[in-house]
């Protein structure tokens, strides 16, 4: 049987021991896309959503979500993230909001789940701020743009 990194010796689901490992700086960067109809793109861009400031609110919220990501997903290290940002671009053209996050620690393991987390959440929170106006939201590609650091070296999409 194949070595699993998450896996005990009886099959188990376990967390990986990070102990050995040497404290490097990494980074990730993730996006995120939402798709919204012209009526809510407006609304958004002329920050008219009744609900408030709906890039602020998803800022803030991806970046509570990064600092929690080891709270919600069960085999992900705590971790110490020294950076955490999110900026937004209005995409006339498919009336996309994109989300782009960047993280960076200085640990034994990388910063990728959290920076994925980011997108994520400001992604939802956009659907949870503009779904009264049209529930026909739609979220889309997320991905790890890059990842530096760590053992397995850098990775760029």
């Amino acid at each position: 049987m194949k070595d699993f990194s998450h896996i005990d010796k009886n099959g188990k689901a376990a967390m990986v021991d990070v102990s050995e490992k040497n404290i490097t700086e990494r980074t990730a960067e993730a996006y995120a896309e939402v798709n919204v109809s012209e009526k809510v793109f407006s609304k958004i861009k002329l920050n008219e959503v009744a609900k408030g400031d709906v890039l602020t609110v998803a800022k803030i919220a991806g970046i509570q979500a990064a600092k929690k990501t080891s709270e919600l997903i069960p085999l992900c290290h705590n971790i110490f993230i020294s950076k955490i940002d999110l900026n937004f671009e209005l995409n006339e053209e498919s009336n996309t909001i994109e989300i782009y996050s960047f993280a960076k620690t200085n640990s034994v393991t990388g910063v990728e789940m959290e920076a994925l987390t980011a997108v994520n959440i400001a992604a939802i929170t956009i659907y949870d701020m503009c779904k009264s106006i049209d529930k026909s939201i739609k979220i889309n590609n997320i991905h790890l743009l890059s990842k530096t650091g760590g053992k397995s070296g850098n990775y760029s999409a």
